[in-house]
């Protein structure tokens, strides 16, 4: 091994918590996230009540705000393959309605994409694709239907565009279907972005005419317009092209003058909307995989930042499972930095945000444990987790465990990937007889994960457009709950896993079942919640060494002391002249001849104790919880 590759872990180790600081958690992070009106119409479809949608998408037709009607169609479709009794109840109910049948229409355009999967040509069996044509067959009629109720829509002829892709229709098919589209809308970026996949080289064109494409798109596109990342779309769709085939050669990058143009224009774009802008989401996250793949690892970071939670499914899952995909990209491009940092040097420091920048940790989801055991024995059992912790009586014999927020997180903290209630847990649980349940809760999410001796037992998240689970998944989470928390029955237990549409609801049912007490007040609203109970304590985080003494000392029964309070300025003052006073005295006994080793040495001792015990006032200061 070079000497490099150990010093280089090194540097990452020390500096990989200051690289990207300011970024969004890992918790808060979500994929594909809904506006508040879609998610309320989202859970209204999922319980069976289409009146929500029906609203949403009249508005959007009414005011001819296509760009909104084509993201809401897209996302009803995609909910309705998992949930579609209120899409069939609103056909019955409106036969004639262009919103209703605008959705069917994208609805069974994705039930043949299902079948067919996204698999090339040469790995789809041949029974999956005479299901394929067959469904978009039966779907032409009705994408005609969608077109003529509302005439001035363009959206109907993205799904169209789409259409023409998948029968493999021949090219004046999709010219006729691209001018239908851009005489309605001619900036309309689903459709253009249909278009281009229409014209890649692995459908129906080729890398010059998709560059080609997006190109002149762009360059007629209005200010501001999501369509100058167009081009951006076209660089990535070549890069992962070319990642697909690993035996073709490829000696030299024919498209690089048009990578570098269309990462050049996407990043001026990004710079024209704020930080967490949910509308650039799209292209801002084709721009930090773009800038991975050409190995650009500062400015992947600025493109992380200005995502900020709002991840994307494309293009992330066309590497894998999207949301673990993104996170891992951007923890690569920390530890790339990190790494590049001198040991001894200071990390870049992150660029200066406006007071409209979201407060990232506030949409982190809310989460707090519930253990079985007293609160003075948990805290025992916590003094080595590496966070500060609330506790709170939950009953007789039960405690609520949460989190509280620090400014500088500790060091150990830092190198945990684990949401860190989950990271606490896994601490807090090792070597003991009781288990933890840690529930966490966001808008449109619940989940739960159980925890014992310091290992995952089981979890669960239930998600208001998730489909109904696997029964045989469902039904093994819910035996090893029912093992670990000692019911005789799990039925009942996978019963409620499997239930969907209410995800908060369904979250405290599995609590009341599993015999824990109840969800506290207020969780999921605020990011603490445990401060008002009564009994309420704070267990400030220890380091190591503190943890390990407290361990030894404290006993049984009772909450571990709280370190001293943080020292005020006046008592910091005074110890920093009384530090300067002592180390210009010992270097002054030590320069004159006269005064001797042994008072030079006195001397010396003071400033080092005065020295120790300010570093240990700034030390408590800095990690003083909120």
């Amino acid at each position: 091994m070079r000497l490099a590759h150990p010093l280089a872990f090194l540097r990452v180790v020390r500096h990989r918590d200051a690289i990207g600081a300011d970024l969004a958690p890992d918790e808060a992070v979500t994929l594909d996230a809904p506006d508040a009106p879609l998610r309320a119409a989202l859970a209204a479809a999922v319980a069976g009540d289409h009146a929500p949608a029906r609203e949403l998408l009249a508005a959007t037709r009414t005011h001819a705000q296509w760009e909104r009607r084509d993201a809401y169609v897209n996302r009803l479709a995609r909910t309705a393959l998992h949930h579609d009794g209120w899409l069939e109840s609103w056909v019955q109910e409106a036969p004639a309605d262009p919103d209703a049948i605008l959705v069917v229409a994208d609805f069974q355009l994705r039930q043949a994409w299902r079948i067919r999967t996204d698999a090339g040509a040469e790995d789809v069996e041949h029974d999956r694709f005479q299901a394929f044509f067959a469904l978009l067959e039966d779907a032409v009629p009705v994408i005609g239907a969608a077109a003529e109720l509302n005439p001035a829509d363009p959206v109907p002829w993205r799904i169209a565009l789409a259409h023409a892709r998948g029968i493999q229709a021949p090219r004046e098919v999709f010219d006729a279907y691209l001018a239908e589209a851009r005489a309605r809308d001619p900036h309309h970026s689903g459709c253009h972005q249909q278009a281009l996949q229409y014209l890649c080289a692995k459908w129906h064109g080729s890398h010059e005419e998709m560059f080609r494409y997006a190109e002149r798109v762009a360059a007629s596109a209005p200010p501001g317009s999501k369509l100058h990342a167009l081009p951006l779309r076209a660089a990535l769709e070549y890069r992962l092209s070319v990642q697909d085939e690993p035996h073709e050669p490829h000696t030299h990058e024919p498209y690089g003058p048009e990578t570098e143009a269309a990462l050049t224009r996407a990043l001026g774009l990004s710079d024209s909307y704020p930080a967490g802008e949910p509308e650039a989401a799209g292209f801002r996250n084709e721009l930090a995989l773009l800038l991975i793949m050409a190995d650009r690892p500062a400015e992947a970071l600025d493109a992380f930042r200005a995502i900020g939670v709002h991840a994307t499914e494309f293009p992330w899952a066309r590497l894998g499972d999207p949301r673990a995909e993104f996170l891992e990209a951007r923890s690569d491009v920390r530890l790339d930095l990190a790494a590049q940092v001198p040991f001894f040097g200071r990390p870049p420091e992150p660029p200066a945000t406006g007071t409209d920048t979201p407060d990232w940790a506030e949409l982190a989801p809310r989460a707090v444990a519930i253990v079985p055991a007293p609160p003075a024995e948990v805290a025992q059992a916590a003094l080595l987790c590496g966070y500060s912790l609330r506790t709170a009586p939950a009953g007789e014999g039960s405690s609520y465990v949460e989190v509280v927020p620090e400014a500088v997180r500790s060091r150990r903290a830092a190198l945990l990937p684990e949401e860190p209630l989950t990271s606490a847990a896994e601490t807090f649980t090792t070597g003991e007889s009781w288990p933890a349940l840690v529930l966490h809760r966001a808008p449109g999410r619940s989940s739960i994960t159980a925890l014992h001796q310091g290992r995952t037992h089981a979890t669960h998240t239930w998600h208001t457009e998730s489909p109904t689970p696997d029964h045989a998944e469902v039904r093994a989470t819910a035996q090893s709950l029912a093992d670990l928390y000692r019911r005789d029955d799990p039925r009942p237990l996978a019963h409620i896993l499997r239930a969907t549409g209410d995800p908060a609801g369904h979250q405290e049912d599995l609590v009341t079942a599993l015999g824990l007490p109840p969800v506290p007040p207020g969780f999921g609203g605020e990011t603490q919640v445990l401060g008002e109970l009564p009994g309420a304590r704070v267990l400030a985080r220890r380091g190591l060494l503190a943890g390990m003494r407290d361990t030894m000392s404290s006993g049984s029964g009772g909450h571990p002391p709280e370190p001293r309070p943080p020292r005020g300025p006046f008592w910091l003052l005074v110890r920093t002249l009384v530090l300067l006073v002592l180390t210009q005295a010992a270097a002054f006994a030590w320069w004159s001849p006269r005064i001797g080793w042994l008072r030079a040495s006195v001397l010396s001792g003071a400033a080092l104790y005065a020295a120790a015990s300010l570093t240990g006032a700034l030390r408590r200061r800095r990690r003083s919880p909120a």
